[in-house]
């Protein structure tokens, strides 16, 4: 009941939708169960005087009580049904709101596979509590309030000799609706461990194909989906077991009424009229009941579900406005790190860090694989939280920040190269937030010389594609165009089929690894940001390539604070400041030529990459 407590939230705006729904469900049960007392008084009224007259009243009227029956079904079913599908897609907006908000650990601790499953299988169990179940909920309650007076007025004795079955019916109900739910909920649990499997398969196939491993990934899910299907036909015997045990002890019940109530009928105790309609409305009744069996299978299934799906709306993000956030002046770009120490599940990451970036300047982080410099530019934005009091941006606490406002004003181009199953000017106009594009008239996408501001995007020239997402059309083709040149792809797609409208696939695979690493750099670069974080984001490329991105983004980045992390010295040693980390402390700050001098583990670094550079020369 606690699940369906917090599932009530979802009809309010509804609510006179649904009313009018049940409101015309006891029509259509008024007028249909009219139809039983009319054919009995049909009986009695045609034995005893037979008319032309009669012949044609009695199926005239059985017919317009049939056809106003008919009506209220029609309509009671367009607002039940059409409402379940407006509440499920409330739910689906609101579960996908909840999964966009999580911190990225989230998902670290989430499969992907499992999540699909609540969005896809638990919703759709869901929503068949607001339509089937709301449906024929109320059917059997009327048709309980309604039949039951109208049988006793016809006959007590035989309304009474109904309910000895009714305790068996009673219990086959609750023994196999809890069996349902149970078993019900394990299912929807291993169907995430299937969809987890297809997911993280289809997501590897490249991994998959290179280790030979296809043949040994398909007899694993085959384990998966025998075993699911078996788990399946369990709960079905349980479903199946449980409408012919309702026709059975109902059934009892019938054959009392017959062997009771013939015998009265040729007494005269009951005229045959009346016995007529007392049978109907025990069909009737009969029909009403095996449908509550239906309607307790879907409110196992379906509680079974809401309470897999809550679990996800419940879960609070751990990154999300402070209570302190305020809206604040324009980002300028100053980055402060007053002592900054993180962890990781109580593992140090980051030690002491004390650092200062002005507002413009550009800045390199180096060092060994896992010395933190990631987790340190993944704390401006807030995709991970640092303590408070901790970073700063223009003196104020980014918790101080909105999230909308602190993001807006950060572009990123993260290790892991993401791209969508879009074309690729969707994918570089990704992050241009068409509301706020206006505002930005005035701002120049670097400064007032650069190419860029030859073209302002306006949400005027982009209209939807077949796929539901933003294309560019018109002068917002130039930005992007002039972003795609400044990260060197501007070449490479122009030889596509389709250029910039060539569709990617999915996580672009159709796409090399250089080729992805530019387009996400053409990505932040066309968001005309006052920070830009590059976490080893030229790492795909070859140095010449590399060479002609640098120079496009030295454009790009006066007035711009820019953090840079990468193992190459020849991308970061033309930065304002340099600094390097090992074991999460900055052991070395400087510019590459003041490092160079110190000789420590800068220097150490550039000595080895000359010796490499020289080996692969002599090769």
């Amino acid at each position: 009941m606690e699940e369906l407590k917090k599932f009530a939230r979802y009809f309010k705006p509804y609510k006179w939708r649904v009313f009018l729904g049940i409101l015309f469900i006891l029509f259509s049960m008024a007028f249909g169960l009219l139809i039983p007392y009319l054919v009995g008084q049909a009986i009695d009224d045609l034995g005893s005087d037979v008319t032309w007259n009669k012949i044609i009243y009695y199926p005239a009227v059985i017919l317009i009580v049939s056809l106003c029956s008919g009506v209220f079904l029609f309509w009671q079913r367009r607002l039940l049904i059409n409402t379940s599908r407006d509440i499920e897609y409330d739910m689906r907006r609101d579960f996908y709101a909840a999964l966009v908000g999580q911190p990225l650990e989230y998902f670290q601790n989430n499969r992907v596979g499992d999540l699909m499953a609540r969005a896809t299988n638990d919703l759709s169990a869901v929503r068949q509590i607001v339509g089937p179940m709301i449906l024929y909920s109320f059917q059997a309650i009327f048709a309980l309030a309604i039949v039951l007076p109208i049988m006793l007025n016809i006959n007590v004795k035989l309304t009474l000799l109904l309910l000895i079955p009714m305790p068996l019916v009673s219990l086959t109900v609750k023994i196999l609706g809890q069996q349902i739910h149970v078993r019900f909920e394990k299912i929807q649990e291993f169907f995430s461990d299937i969809t987890a499997r297809a997911q993280e398969n289809l997501t590897g196939v490249r991994v998959v194909r290179a280790y030979a491993q296809e043949d040994a990934e398909i007899e694993k899910f085959q384990e998966l989906n025998r075993e699911y299907a078996k788990r399946n036909v369990a709960l079905v015997k349980f479903g199946a077991a449980m409408r012919p045990l309702l026709f059975f002890f109902i059934g009892l019940g019938f054959v009392i009424i017959v062997a009771v109530g013939v015998p009265m009928a040729v007494r005269g105790e009951i005229t045959a009229g009346n016995f007529t309609s007392f049978i109907l409305y025990l069909q009737r009744m009969i029909w009403y009941l095996i449908a509550l069996g239906y309607v307790v299978n879907l409110y196992q299934r379906g509680t079974a579900s809401l309470k897999r799906f809550n679990a996800i709306l419940e879960t609070e993000p751990t990154i999300k406005d402070a209570p302190e956030a305020r809206k604040q002046s324009p980002v300028k770009g100053k980055i402060e790190f007053r002592n900054l120490s993180f962890e990781y599940d109580k593992t140090p990451v980051l030690k002491h860090i004390n650092l200062t970036i002005e507002p413009g300047q550009t800045v390199a982080l180096v060092g060994k694989t896992g010395s933190g410099k990631s987790t340190l530019v993944s704390l401006i934005p807030r995709l991970l939280d640092a303590p408070e009091n901790t970073v700063f941006i223009d003196d104020v606490p980014v918790r101080g920040f909105p999230l909308e406002q602190l993001r807006k004003a950060i572009g990123v181009v993260p290790q892991e190269t993401f791209l969508f199953s879009n074309t690729l000017a969707e994918n570089i106009a990704f992050g241009v937030d068409s509301r706020e594009l206006n505002d930005r008239s005035e701002n120049s996408f670097a400064n007032s010389n650069s190419k860029f501001n030859e073209k302002i995007i306006d949400p005027k020239e982009f209209h939807i594609s077949a796929s539901g997402s933003p294309v560019s059309t018109n002068g917002s083709q130039i930005s992007i165009e002039r972003a795609a040149e400044i990260a060197d792809i501007a070449d490479d797609i122009k030889s596509f089929p389709y250029k910039y409208e060539q569709r990617v696939g999915e996580r672009g695979i159709t796409l090399s690894g250089g080729q992805k690493q530019r387009t996400a750099i053409a990505r932040a670069v066309i968001r005309n940001p006052r920070i830009l974080i590059l976490d080893d984001s030229l790492s795909a490329v070859d140095t010449f390539t590399e060479e002609k991105i640098l120079r496009g983004l030295r454009e790009v980045r006066q007035n711009k604070t820019t953090l840079i992390i990468s193992h190459r010295i020849s991308t970061v040693r033309d930065a304002d400041l340099i600094c390097v980390l090992h074991r999460g402390e900055i052991v070395e700050r400087g510019t590459h030529e003041e490092l160079i001098k110190i000789g420590g583990e800068y220097a150490a670094l550039y000595e080895r990459q000359l010796l490499e550079d020289e080996l692969e020369a002599t090769e």
